[in-house]
């Protein structure tokens, strides 16, 4: 049986956005409540922030300086005083100044940043962080709900001990964030299945592959509205084998934002809980460590529901369909069930596009070499010496660290595109 850590802190679902914000960060409270309902809790080591305070959460590990400052001395009181700030990092509806923000980040951020110390020791298999998976947040911007990027600092984390890292994200928005930031890297890669075309946050081609050293390691998945479970797997599987095979990853950071499931109050895919929580499973068959992550998710009842019966995959557990008494046992009513029916919304996604996505990045993967040299530079963090877990200096550094500011070919600036770039 794998060795399981939870990381929780009880103050998170305290946190609100603004009243009527989409993103409710007290769907981590009605989760852990459900896990505490299923018996799932005695069964994994349960991590808290007085637990570990020994993790330094130090953010500006990959976001910069005057970001992480001013996430710091922000508050719904004196935000008029950053006006200039305000529009440079990207704050505002999406993304709004509330109480206890940089608070707020730090709790998310520690949480991934525990999870990767402990895979790093050795000390467990998987851990998991539901409170993590904020996979739109830049070096520098707050993005899409996101203002600090906890899987990028636990993917630098990681990469003190491990070779090569995996990152997979099954949210339904793409996983921006975490590929920009390791875009020129073949230490990291990265794959996204995601809606594509008039959705937040536009990019995530199939031809945004990477560029540099890192071509060929950023993998994305265009999907249609309506994908179901069947159509999922048709692609989720094989692109999965051929990254494994390839890639040969020696850790797995995943991101199971359940806002692709059926019924999301901001999502239009089709999945199911099961189908949805598949894919953790299969990850979960290649036994190499495991860094798991939430993310999006809406409808409050769908995201506990799923993080709930993934933690019992994770754990070897089968769960009961019916929900047991807990304190929110009302929000499932009346089926009191943990899986639901799907909708009836049509599957726009085809077998021929389907197919043509897989077999060319199927192709694409032919030209990975699985063999990075241990200690490469990642390319946008600022990375002291003997800080990837080697004491060679580091000789070289990333020119991306001397503008931080800099955008990637093929990627967002805040709402615009970079000049001189199409989305495809």
């Amino acid at each position: 049986m794998s060795k399981v850590v939870y990381y929780y802190d009880s103050e998170i679902g305290t946190y609100q956005y603004t009243l009527l914000h989409p993103m409710r960060p007290h769907r981590m409270k009605m989760t852990d409540t459900m896990l505490s309902a299923y018996g799932l809790l005695d069964k994994m080591t349960v991590l808290n922030a007085a637990k570990c305070n020994e993790i330094n959460v130090d953010l500006t590990a990959f976001h910069t300086d005057d970001y992480v400052d001013f996430l710091k001395n922000v508050t719904p009181d004196n935000y008029s005083l950053f006006s200039d700030q305000l529009q440079r990092f990207n704050i505002g509806d999406d993304c709004p100044v509330f109480d206890g923000l940089y608070d707020f980040c730090v709790l998310c951020a520690r949480g991934s940043l525990v999870g990767a110390s402990w895979l790093n020791k050795g000390a467990a298999d998987i851990a998991i962080n539901w409170s993590g998976g904020l996979h739109h947040a830049k070096k520098s911007e707050a993005s899409g709900f996101c203002y600090i990027n906890d899987i990028v600092l636990g993917i630098l984390e990681l990469l003190k001990n491990f070779e090569r890292v995996l990152y997979v994200d099954i949210d339904i928005h793409h996983g921006d964030g975490v590929e920009e930031a390791f875009y020129t890297s073949n230490r990291v890669m990265t794959c996204s299945l995601h809606k594509y075309g008039e959705y937040f946050p536009g990019t995530g081609s199939v031809d945004d592959i990477g560029i540099d050293r890192g071509k060929y390691y950023a993998v994305n998945v265009p999907l249609s509205d309506g994908i179901d479970d069947e159509a999922f797997a048709t692609i989720f599987q094989p692109v999965i084998n051929g990254i494994m095979e390839n890639f040969k990853p020696n850790v797995v950071v995943m991101q199971c934002g359940a806002d692709s499931i059926s019924g999301d109050r901001l999502g239009c895919f089709n999945l199911s809980v099961r189908g949805h929580s598949a894919c953790v499973e299969y990850i979960k068959k290649f036994r190499l460590p495991m860094l798991v992550l939430g993310g999006g998710g809406y409808t409050l009842r769908n995201v506990a529901r799923a993080w709930t019966y993934e933690t019992g995959l994770l754990l070897d557990q089968e769960l009961p369909n019916e929900i047991p008494p807990n304190d929110y046992l009302e929000y499932f009513c009346p089926e009191y069930k943990i899986h639901m029916p799907t909708s009836n919304m049509e599957n726009m996604n085809t077998k021929e596009r389907l197919g043509q996505i897989r077999d060319k990045l199927l192709d694409n993967m032919k030209h990975v070499i699985p063999v990075a040299p241990f200690g490469e530079i990642v390319a946008t963090a600022q990375i002291p010496p003997g800080h990837l877990g080697f004491d060679k200096k580091l000789e070289t550094q990333v020119a991306e660290d001397a503008n931080p500011d800099k955008r990637l070919p093929g990627l967002t600036v805040g709402k615009e595109k970079v000049k001189g770039t199409e989305f495809k």
